[in-house]
């Protein structure tokens, strides 16, 4: 094989193939060679490990330089670096499989692409040829959710760093941030169905297995499609259909309890010379996948169903971006909505984040060339920036207490930029308690709402901040530990109200009491507390009696 073919070889997107007895033995082999997130992250230690994050493999080749090799030391060296290891050692790292038949499933390669060694002119194997070289990326992911730890092995294509160029058009992503956010944002309560829309190598679709009787996950890519049911095969997880379609089509007619979705969002330049990558680029002009996304939920979630998904949306000139997406639900008038924007990026920022996302270095004349195309794309429909966050919905139901006709209650859009707080298993409780919360109040006027028994949530703290000298505080902050680790400046009487709600007294008795105390007009102060009362239950400070 000439040099030529050998590099080609190298780039050539594998056909994986999904073999039950095989998916099962790897699994066997991995376990057997303790291929964990932990064991990988001890074998080169932190340092390396934050060096390979930033795209350095030398410090990890150092370390496994020093240690014995072993089918774990071979298995990180194939999958993790993505790196050719001697024939010898991969076949000593999968005795249970047999490294033919992992080659059979487009798993590894070896350079005559057989999975055998070529013979040279004097009928001995040719030593060139005795390497195999990884076809994916394939490593171990652990998490922790509502009903405890797990982990599993994860296959993606091989990124950049292995590729020593630019991503192909159809690469198929593995788990990066925006994975963990969304696996975090699933509602942990056990649904009967759940749609993950746009699968990719499908790591939604087997954490909403977690709390579903039966998932349906779709993509456009058979590619993306093969990747997702080989891993939930190699990791045992059956109660996934896979659907091949573009956003809804696969689900015409159908409805279910939860549906799920990071869409490929990522807003493109619609023209020749400008890459268009499946796993993050929905083929449309601006946002408006993320639009004809959203605006589809209605006529797929069941009543009382949920959906959670990430998206971007653009920003134009004299029109807020979280305005667009209000609108796009002004005749859903059965769909609860809470939008989260956790960042935005003006235009150059956006184009260079993810043109270096492709590959493509920066200084470079293709990286100018894009960065042009994509700010010409934004100039035309007058840009100014693009939000990225998470957006919830809740479909209503007419027989939803306090919801005349099934009306929507719920119409949220805010910014969180700050940090986050400490959320180990993710924000979907934290999603749920507010949607819960939402409901409570919107069946709850202020008669109900004063004869209920609150009680503050156990992550709230307070701060107090004085002049040096004065015994009355100047600065009164109520602080959420978890959740979204929100900030509430509060005056000495709401921070006296929300001491005091431990279930025991009722909202009017504690009121009442302040009142006296304090020499307040009780119904002044009712007037004052109620409303920012609401809002509390809201944000979770305060917990509603169904809570």
């Amino acid at each position: 094989m000439t040099q030529r073919a050998r590099a080609a070889a190298a780039h050539e997107l594998p056909t994986i193939r999904t073999d039950p007895a095989v998916t099962t033995a790897l699994a066997a082999d991995l376990d057997a060679a303790g291929f964990t997130v932990e064991r990988i992250d001890a074998l080169w230690g932190a340092e390396a490990a934050a060096s390979l994050h930033r795209g350095s493999r030398v410090a990890a080749l150092r370390a496994l330089a020093a240690r014995e090799t072993t089918p774990l030391t071979t298995l990180a060296t194939l999958f993790v670096l993505g790196l050719p290891v001697d024939r010898a050692d991969a076949e000593r790292a999968f005795p249970t499989a047999g490294l033919d038949r992992v080659t059979a499933a487009g798993v590894l390669r070896t350079d005559d692409g057989s999975g055998r060694d070529e013979i040279d002119d004097s009928g001995l194997p040719d030593t060139e040829h005795r390497r195999v070289h990884p076809t994916v990326d394939l490593r171990p992911y652990a998490f922790v959710d509502d009903q405890g730890a797990g982990s599993w092995w994860i296959v993606s294509d091989l990124g950049e760093l292995a590729l020593g160029t630019a991503l192909g058009e159809e690469h198929v992503l593995g788990i990066g941030g925006a994975t963990t956010t969304l696996s975090g944002l699933q509602v942990p309560v056990p649904v009967r169905r759940v749609l993950d829309l746009g699968t990719g190598c499908g790591i939604q679709a087997m954490h909403a297995r977690r709390f579903a009787e039966q998932v349906v996950a779709t993509d456009i890519s058979r590619r993306a499609l093969d990747i997702a049911r080989f891993n939930a095969a190699l990791n045992g997880i059956d109660g996934i259909e896979f659907r091949l379609g573009s956003l809804y089509e696969p689900v015409a007619g159908e409805r279910f309890d939860r549906i799920v979705s990071n869409p490929p969002f990522v807003i493109t330049p619609r023209r020749d010379d400008v890459p268009s990558y499946e796993y993050r680029d929905g083929g449309m002009v601006g946002d408006a996948l993320v639009e004809t996304v959203l605006r589809g939920l209605a006529d797929h979630l069941e009543p009382g169903g949920t959906a959670q998904l990430l998206g971007n949306w653009e920003y134009r000139w004299g029109v807020d971006g979280l305005d667009r997406v209000r609108s796009w639900f002004a005749d859903a008038e059965d769909l609860d909505l809470w939008v989260v924007e956790r960042e935005r990026e003006d235009p150059p920022a956006y184009a260079e984040t993810w043109i270096r996302d492709g590959g493509t270095k920066p200084g470079t004349e293709a990286f100018d060339r894009l960065v042009d195309a994509w700010l010409d794309d934004f100039a035309s429909r007058r840009v100014t920036g693009v939000g990225f966050g998470y957006v919830v919905v809740r479909r209503t139901s007419a027989t939803d207490p306090g919801r005349p006709g099934g009306a929507a209650r719920l119409r949220r859009t805010e910014r969180v930029p700050e940090a986050l707080g400490s959320n180990p298993v993710g924000l979907g409780a934290t999603v749920a308690r507010v949607l819960d919360a939402a409901e409570w109040l919107a069946a709850t006027d202020d008669r109900a709402l004063a004869a209920a028994h609150l009680r503050v949530a156990g992550d709230v703290t307070e701060e107090r901040h004085y002049w040096p000298g004065n015994d009355d505080p100047t600065v009164i902050t109520l602080v959420q530990g978890g959740g979204f680790g929100r900030r509430v400046d509060a005056d000495t009487a709401l921070a006296a109200f929300v001491g005091a709600c431990d279930g025991d007294l009722s909202v009017a008795a504690i009121v009442g009491a302040l009142a006296q105390i304090t020499g307040v007009d009780e119904d002044a102060l009712t007037a004052d507390l109620l409303p920012r009362v609401r809002d509390l239950v809201l944000d979770g400070l305060l917990l509603a009696p169904t809570s």
